[in-house]
């Protein structure tokens, strides 16, 4: 072996021990998180149906998603009023009308972070997890351990965006800020409220916080900081082999 392919071999070994390194730092905090809000048990989930709502916008859909098949149903209304009600597979977007692309599955995968994101700790490999230690919450009394999740700048709807996560002892998210990469003043922080269990999944159903600009460029603009709630109503689970709906307790 030559000095050059030695000197290549112990940088490929270093670079190896340091990723090495970075997962075994990741895998404890992420699964941990994830496990809390019932990821070990999300493969007995076949539907989950919710109604996501922004109040401070008047915005309200309703999602009936198939965990299995990747069947997603959804209802709302457009910019007119008029009552939108449509089904597509995420399998099969390229088939889909330009529409379902550019703005209801981006809405879909909106909603769904809000319900699910401790299991997109695990889910995406991609995302880079920093633990920042104990940090005082940027809402309400209290401090907790702060997660800080940066997407990569390509790939996804909003890629490069950074969320942090303010966790509590138990593994619960008790308040998330949000960063846009797109539009560096869009930024958002909302509590994680009303944990509830819908058969194996843990939901925090309630989100108060303060959005500090809008949310996409173009938007219509609005007071900054703006209060902003966002609720899930008729949320449930349906198990593989079941035909009952199980509500959240």
């Amino acid at each position: 072996m030559t000095k050059t392919n030695r000197t290549r071999l112990a940088a490929l070994i270093v670079v190896l021990a340091l990723s090495a390194a970075c997962w075994a730092q990741k895998a404890p905090v992420t699964d941990a998180i994830a496990k809390a809000y019932g990821l070990d048990s999300f493969n007995q989930v076949e539907q989950i149906r919710y109604t996501w709502t922004a109040d401070a916008f008047h915005l309200s859909r309703s999602w009936l998603w198939n965990t299995k098949t990747g069947q997603v149903s959804y209802e709302s209304k457009d910019k007119e009023g008029k009552p939108v009600k449509l089904t597509y597979n995420r399998s099969q977007l390229d088939r889909e009308p330009a529409m379902v692309k550019s703005e209801i599955d981006p809405a879909f995968i909106n909603d769904q972070y809000w319900v699910l994101f401790p299991f997109h700790l695990v889910w995406d490999t991609s995302a880079k997890v920093e633990d920042t230690g104990e940090h005082k919450l940027p809402l309400g009394k209290g401090s907790a351990r702060r997660i800080v999740v940066t997407y990569p700048s390509e790939g996804g709807y909003t890629p490069g965006d950074t969320w942090e996560l303010f966790v509590g002892p138990d593994n619960r998210i008790k308040v998330w800020s949000w960063h846009r990469a797109s539009a560096p003043k869009a930024t958002g922080t909302w509590a994680w409220e009303d944990h509830k269990k819908a058969g194996p999944l843990l939901i925090a159903l309630d989100h108060r916080g303060i959005l500090f600009s809008p949310p996409t460029a173009g938007a219509k603009p609005f007071p900054s900081p703006k209060p902003t709630r966002i609720v899930f109503s008729d949320v449930a689970v349906k198990l593989v082999g079941s035909n009952d709906w199980i509500k959240p307790q």
